[in-house]
């Protein structure tokens, strides 16, 4: 089934002021449009990252974003934490006079809320890839910044942006369209 199409999503900047801040960043030895677009290409994050169990649109915007339903995998040695949340999700590239980014805001799960943004900067190495979550933490009384700083943010968003960012990274310097698809993975494409 095709998702609709809806406008498209405009999440302006990050906000600033949050009360957890996480930040994952790499060289990518790519072009930013070659790690710009596997990363844009959300639906197909389970070809090539083992972690993600599923990516769906639920809606698509006519710019590459839209309503997207994820869930992944957070390992702890032998064992896997599933986690799953909803995104408003925005491409923003440098025809529209901004630097290229990808921007999401969580929508659904116990993220709701929590801010994300990847910039791509090219630098003589190839591309500087910045992974930015920002979140006040869930709305859970006297614990709810303690658990989003100590526990949410350095394991689990941490944990998984770095490898989302590392498996990425190693598609793209593989030459950014061979894929290793994961038969196990129900991949969702629109």
């Amino acid at each position: 089934m095709t998702p609709p199409v809806r406008a498209p999503i405009a999440l302006g900047p990050m906000p600033a002021g949050r009360r957890m801040t996480t930040i994952d960043e790499r060289v990518v030895r790519a072009t930013a449009a070659t790690i710009q677009a596997l990363a844009a290409d959300v639906a197909a994050w389970p070809s090539y990252l083992d972690h993600y169990r599923y990516v769906r649109f639920r809606e698509r915007d006519g710019a590459g974003g839209g309503i997207v339903e994820m869930s992944a995998d957070r390992p702890f040695g032998p064992l896997a934490w599933p986690t799953f949340w909803v995104s408003e999700m925005q491409i923003a590239d440098d025809r529209a006079g901004a630097a290229p980014s990808i921007r999401f805001r969580h929508v659904g799960g116990v993220t709701r809320g929590m801010d994300v943004e990847w910039s791509f900067d090219a630098t003589a190495a190839g591309t500087r890839v910045r992974i930015v979550h920002v979140w006040d933490g869930p709305r859970w009384p006297l614990i709810g910044t303690f658990a989003a700083r100590a526990v949410i943010g350095p394991v689990f968003v941490h944990g998984i942006a770095s490898r989302t960012l590392a498996g990425l990274a190693a598609v793209a310097e593989r030459g950014g369209g061979a894929a290793r698809h994961n038969p196990n993975v129900e991949v969702q494409r629109g």
